[in-house]
């Protein structure tokens, strides 16, 4: 019940968040970005893979949902898919390739092929190399909603996070959820009591990868660009330390560390370089003083100071 109430309070923020006077902008690069490491931890929170890849599906995502709207003239609707779709292909191949490894391999043998799209997305003709692709058209959702409109565009970006999210959770929370925190603790003894973890872990990662796939095809409309920055593997490395700060292992952690990371950008811009510096030095405090995460710690500490339940009577008595 009080997660249920936590959630609809979220949301009403969301909802209510535009007439704060906080930037729109802001706010959707924030929604694209909680998508993209809940996607991601996804797979690092709850099935142990570290991944330094999932640029590849952000960035990829992008360019094909920005080129299908722009060149094709596919609604908006229909772009997201197109990228959403290419990703989870793209995860498919890659979980194939990597998940045989396990531990430094697997990170290592998914920031390979991450640097191979990156180069891809240099060379192809469609990308335009370092000029991106620009001047997107966000065109009308479903044919009559404006998404040039920054309310309806604003609400459409928390729709999709909404749903992408609720996708998260409900894995998280079903039988399949349960096999790969299995996984995650102890491979070996899910191996023993039959499960096929290659299965679980390449089903998590083509997940993980259409997720993130979803939140690039989202931040191209936001932005009416498609860029390498999406596709570099700093963006991977970003996805990382959201996750972390926020709390892997949470369904909401890495949401909270997202909203942090890009504040500290957007709020901090006009450092220059001390913005690095400053993610850095953050970083290394939440490591030090908050080994969970800072969503991790405040559930750690709520579940302490939680009263235990009374022990039933026939429970005392029967002893």
């Amino acid at each position: 019940m009080n997660g249920r109430i936590i959630a609809a309070a979220a949301l009403a923020i969301g909802i209510l968040a535009p007439f704060t006077g906080i930037y729109t902008v802001f706010l959707m690069k924030a929604l694209c970005f909680a998508l993209f490491a809940c996607a991601f931890n996804l797979l690092l929170g709850f099935a142990g893979l570290l991944s330094f890849g999932h640029a590849a599906f952000f960035g990829l995502a992008a360019y094909i949902t920005a080129h299908g709207v722009k060149e094709w003239g596919l609604t908006p609707e229909l772009g997201i898919l197109a990228g959403t779709a290419v990703a989870a292909v793209l995860g498919l191949g890659f979980g194939g390739l990597a998940i045989r490894r396990q531990g430094i391999y697997f990170a290592m043998i998914t920031l390979a092929l991450s640097q191979m799209v990156y180069f891809f997305c240099l060379q192809a003709p469609f990308t335009h190399g370092e000029d991106g692709i620009q001047a997107v058209p966000r065109g009308y959702l479903f044919g009559f909603i404006d998404l040039m409109q920054p309310m309806n565009m604003y609400y459409t970006v928390l729709a999709i996070f909404v749903f992408g999210f609720a996708v998260i959770h409900r894995a998280v929370h079903s039988p399949f959820g349960q096999v790969l925190k299995a996984i995650r603790d102890n491979e070996q003894r899910a191996i023993s009591l039959g499960y096929r973890t290659e299965r679980y872990k390449l089903a998590a990662f083509v997940l993980s990868a259409a997720l993130a796939g979803m939140a690039g095809s989202t931040k191209a409309l936001v932005f009416q660009l498609a860029s390498l920055t999406d596709a570099h593997w700093h963006a991977s490395g970003e996805v990382v330390l959201m996750t972390l700060l926020g709390g892997m292992g949470t369904i909401a952690g890495p949401a909270v560390g997202a909203f942090l990371v890009v504040a500290i950008q957007n709020y901090l811009a006009e450092s220059g370089a001390w913005v690095t510096i400053i993610q850095g030095v953050i970083f290394i405090i939440v490591v030090l003083s908050f080994r969970r995460g800072i969503l991790g710690e405040v559930v750690g500490f709520v579940a302490k100071r939680k009263p235990l339940e009374p022990r039933p009577a026939s429970a005392i008595t029967s002893e």
